[in-house]
Protein backbone atom coordinates (compact mmCIF):
# COMPACT_ATOMS: atom_id res chain seq x y z
CA UNK A 1 0.00 0.00 0.00
CA UNK A 2 2.00 2.96 -1.23
CA UNK A 3 0.25 6.31 -1.21
CA UNK A 4 1.10 9.88 -0.36
CA UNK A 5 -1.22 9.64 2.65
CA UNK A 6 0.47 6.48 3.96
CA UNK A 7 3.94 7.97 3.57
CA UNK A 8 2.82 11.22 5.23
CA UNK A 9 1.36 9.24 8.14
CA UNK A 10 4.61 7.35 8.57
CA UNK A 11 6.64 10.55 8.46
CA UNK A 12 4.56 12.01 11.31
CA UNK A 13 5.62 9.17 13.64
CA UNK A 14 8.87 9.58 15.62
CA UNK A 15 9.82 5.99 14.80
CA UNK A 16 10.07 6.77 11.08
CA UNK A 17 10.71 10.51 10.80
CA UNK A 18 14.46 10.13 10.13
CA UNK A 19 14.24 7.10 7.85
CA UNK A 20 15.43 7.64 4.27
CA UNK A 21 13.00 8.16 1.40
CA UNK A 22 13.65 4.77 -0.23
CA UNK A 23 13.10 2.95 3.08
CA UNK A 24 9.92 4.86 3.89
CA UNK A 25 8.48 4.02 0.48
CA UNK A 26 9.33 0.34 0.90
CA UNK A 27 7.69 0.47 4.32
CA UNK A 28 4.53 1.98 2.82
CA UNK A 29 4.40 -0.89 0.31
CA UNK A 30 4.02 -3.39 3.14
CA UNK A 31 1.26 -1.61 5.05
CA UNK A 32 -2.15 -3.26 5.23
CA UNK A 33 -5.21 -1.07 5.81
CA UNK A 34 -7.52 -2.37 8.54
CA UNK A 35 -10.77 -1.00 9.95
CA UNK A 36 -12.19 -1.80 13.39
CA UNK A 37 -15.59 -0.85 14.87
CA UNK A 38 -15.91 0.86 18.24
CA UNK A 39 -15.06 -1.30 21.28
CA UNK A 40 -13.07 -3.84 19.25
CA UNK A 41 -9.94 -5.58 20.53
CA UNK A 42 -6.96 -4.99 18.23
CA UNK A 43 -4.24 -6.37 20.52
CA UNK A 44 -4.89 -8.75 23.42
CA UNK A 45 -2.60 -9.00 26.45
CA UNK A 46 -0.84 -12.36 26.75
CA UNK A 47 -1.30 -13.44 23.13
CA UNK A 48 1.50 -13.60 20.53
CA UNK A 49 1.89 -10.55 18.31
CA UNK A 50 2.53 -10.60 14.58
CA UNK A 51 1.68 -7.00 13.64
CA UNK A 52 2.43 -3.45 14.66
CA UNK A 53 -0.11 -0.73 13.93
CA UNK A 54 -0.13 2.92 12.89
CA UNK A 55 -3.31 4.70 13.98
CA UNK A 56 -4.78 6.86 11.20
CA UNK A 57 -8.34 7.53 12.38
CA UNK A 58 -10.07 7.14 15.75
CA UNK A 59 -8.73 6.59 19.27
CA UNK A 60 -7.68 3.50 21.20
CA UNK A 61 -6.99 2.77 24.85
CA UNK A 62 -4.00 0.73 26.00
CA UNK A 63 -4.92 -1.37 29.03
CA UNK A 64 -3.47 -3.97 31.37
CA UNK A 65 -5.24 -6.30 33.80
CA UNK A 66 -4.43 -5.86 37.48
CA UNK A 67 -3.91 -8.82 39.79
CA UNK A 68 -7.57 -8.70 40.85
CA UNK A 69 -8.73 -8.75 37.22
CA UNK A 70 -9.60 -5.08 36.86
CA UNK A 71 -8.71 -3.18 33.70
CA UNK A 72 -6.15 -0.41 34.17
CA UNK A 73 -5.78 2.21 31.43
CA UNK A 74 -2.14 2.91 30.64
CA UNK A 75 -2.57 5.29 27.74
CA UNK A 76 -5.07 6.74 25.29
CA UNK A 77 -3.69 7.02 21.77
CA UNK A 78 -4.87 9.33 18.99
CA UNK A 79 -4.19 9.39 15.21
CA UNK A 80 -0.46 9.45 14.44
CA UNK A 81 0.36 7.07 17.29
CA UNK A 82 1.73 3.56 16.83
CA UNK A 83 1.61 0.46 18.99
CA UNK A 84 2.44 -3.23 19.02
CA UNK A 85 6.06 -2.90 17.89
CA UNK A 86 7.59 -4.60 20.94
CA UNK A 87 6.23 -8.04 20.11
CA UNK A 88 7.62 -7.75 16.59
CA UNK A 89 11.12 -7.48 18.01
CA UNK A 90 11.20 -10.16 20.71
CA UNK A 91 8.24 -12.45 19.85
CA UNK A 92 7.06 -12.24 23.47
CA UNK A 93 3.33 -12.24 24.29
CA UNK A 94 1.63 -8.87 24.17
CA UNK A 95 2.30 -6.92 27.38
CA UNK A 96 -0.98 -4.97 27.16
CA UNK A 97 -4.29 -4.90 25.33
CA UNK A 98 -5.43 -2.25 22.84
CA UNK A 99 -9.17 -1.63 22.34
CA UNK A 100 -10.89 0.93 20.15
CA UNK A 101 -12.75 3.88 21.68
CA UNK A 102 -14.08 4.97 18.27
CA UNK A 103 -14.31 3.38 14.82
CA UNK A 104 -10.65 3.04 13.85
CA UNK A 105 -8.61 3.00 10.66
CA UNK A 106 -5.15 1.54 11.22
CA UNK A 107 -2.22 0.57 9.03
CA UNK A 108 -0.75 -2.81 9.96
CA UNK A 109 2.81 -4.02 9.35
CA UNK A 110 3.70 -7.69 9.77
CA UNK A 111 6.61 -8.98 11.84
CA UNK A 112 8.22 -10.64 8.80
CA UNK A 113 8.18 -7.45 6.73
CA UNK A 114 9.27 -5.28 9.67
CA UNK A 115 12.30 -7.44 10.52
CA UNK A 116 13.24 -7.62 6.86
CA UNK A 117 13.30 -3.84 6.69
CA UNK A 118 15.31 -3.61 9.91
CA UNK A 119 17.99 -5.94 8.52
CA UNK A 120 18.39 -3.78 5.44
CA UNK A 121 18.06 -0.28 6.89
CA UNK A 122 20.49 1.07 9.45
CA UNK A 123 18.40 4.26 9.66
CA UNK A 124 15.30 2.32 10.66
CA UNK A 125 17.24 0.15 13.12
CA UNK A 126 18.66 3.27 14.81
CA UNK A 127 15.21 4.88 14.92
CA UNK A 128 13.80 1.81 16.67
CA UNK A 129 16.62 1.88 19.24
CA UNK A 130 16.00 5.57 19.95
CA UNK A 131 12.23 5.13 20.36
CA UNK A 132 12.59 2.10 22.63
CA UNK A 133 15.15 3.96 24.75
CA UNK A 134 12.76 6.90 25.06
CA UNK A 135 9.90 4.62 26.08
CA UNK A 136 12.03 2.95 28.74
CA UNK A 137 12.98 6.38 30.08
CA UNK A 138 9.32 7.47 30.13
CA UNK A 139 8.36 4.28 31.96
CA UNK A 140 11.02 4.95 34.57
CA UNK A 141 9.86 8.52 35.05
CA UNK A 142 6.24 7.37 35.34
CA UNK A 143 7.16 4.80 38.00
CA UNK A 144 9.10 7.47 39.87
CA UNK A 145 6.20 9.92 39.75
CA UNK A 146 3.81 7.32 41.17
CA UNK A 147 6.20 6.74 44.07
CA UNK A 148 7.14 10.32 44.98
CA UNK A 149 4.70 12.84 43.48
CA UNK A 150 1.41 14.00 44.98
CA UNK A 151 -1.81 13.15 43.17
CA UNK A 152 -2.13 16.79 42.09
CA UNK A 153 1.35 16.77 40.55
CA UNK A 154 0.65 13.45 38.85
CA UNK A 155 -2.58 14.85 37.42
CA UNK A 156 -0.85 17.96 36.11
CA UNK A 157 1.92 15.86 34.64
CA UNK A 158 -0.61 13.67 32.82
CA UNK A 159 -2.38 16.72 31.40
CA UNK A 160 0.92 18.21 30.24
CA UNK A 161 1.90 14.97 28.54
CA UNK A 162 -1.41 14.47 26.77
CA UNK A 163 -2.17 18.07 25.87
CA UNK A 164 -1.60 19.32 22.38
CA UNK A 165 -1.94 22.63 20.59
CA UNK A 166 -5.55 23.21 19.69
CA UNK A 167 -5.91 26.91 18.93
CA UNK A 168 -4.43 28.14 15.67
CA UNK A 169 -2.55 30.92 17.48
CA UNK A 170 -1.03 28.45 19.97
CA UNK A 171 -2.64 30.21 22.94
CA UNK A 172 -3.98 27.04 24.56
CA UNK A 173 -3.19 23.35 24.79
CA UNK A 174 -5.91 20.77 25.09
CA UNK A 175 -6.01 17.11 26.08
CA UNK A 176 -7.90 14.42 24.20
CA UNK A 177 -11.33 13.48 25.57
CA UNK A 178 -10.78 12.11 29.08
CA UNK A 179 -13.12 10.87 31.79
CA UNK A 180 -12.27 11.07 35.49
CA UNK A 181 -12.10 7.27 35.62
CA UNK A 182 -9.60 7.16 32.75
CA UNK A 183 -7.45 9.79 34.47
CA UNK A 184 -7.62 7.83 37.73
CA UNK A 185 -6.52 4.63 35.99
CA UNK A 186 -3.54 6.34 34.37
CA UNK A 187 -2.21 7.92 37.57
CA UNK A 188 -3.15 5.06 39.93
CA UNK A 189 -5.69 6.73 42.17
CA UNK A 190 -9.47 6.75 42.67
CA UNK A 191 -12.05 8.51 40.52
CA UNK A 192 -13.25 10.45 43.57
CA UNK A 193 -9.74 11.78 44.19
CA UNK A 194 -9.41 12.87 40.56
CA UNK A 195 -12.73 14.71 40.78
CA UNK A 196 -11.46 16.62 43.82
CA UNK A 197 -8.06 17.40 42.29
CA UNK A 198 -9.56 18.57 38.99
CA UNK A 199 -11.86 20.92 40.93
CA UNK A 200 -8.87 22.26 42.88
CA UNK A 201 -6.90 22.90 39.67
CA UNK A 202 -9.87 24.75 38.18
CA UNK A 203 -10.31 26.82 41.35
CA UNK A 204 -6.61 27.74 41.18
CA UNK A 205 -7.05 28.91 37.59
CA UNK A 206 -4.53 26.43 36.18
CA UNK A 207 -7.13 24.27 34.41
CA UNK A 208 -10.23 24.93 32.34
CA UNK A 209 -12.52 22.45 30.64
CA UNK A 210 -14.10 22.18 27.21
CA UNK A 211 -16.56 19.27 27.32
CA UNK A 212 -14.44 16.25 28.30
CA UNK A 213 -11.24 17.91 27.10
CA UNK A 214 -9.00 19.88 29.45
CA UNK A 215 -7.21 23.09 28.56
CA UNK A 216 -3.95 23.96 30.30
CA UNK A 217 -1.95 27.20 30.10
CA UNK A 218 0.46 27.42 27.18
CA UNK A 219 3.08 29.06 29.41
CA UNK A 220 3.19 25.89 31.50
CA UNK A 221 5.16 24.16 28.73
Amino acid sequence: MRSADAIESLRSIPLFEKVGEADIQRLADYLIERRYPQNSMIVEEGLPGDYMYVLQEGRVKVTKLSEDGREKILEILEPGSFFGEMSLLDRSPRSASVRTLDPVLALALSRTDFLGLLRNSSDLAMAVIQVLTSRLRDAGEHASSLSFQSVKDRTKGLFRRMAKEEASDGSQRMTPVLTHQQIADMISTSRETVTRVVKDLKDEGWLTQDGKRYVIPDEDF
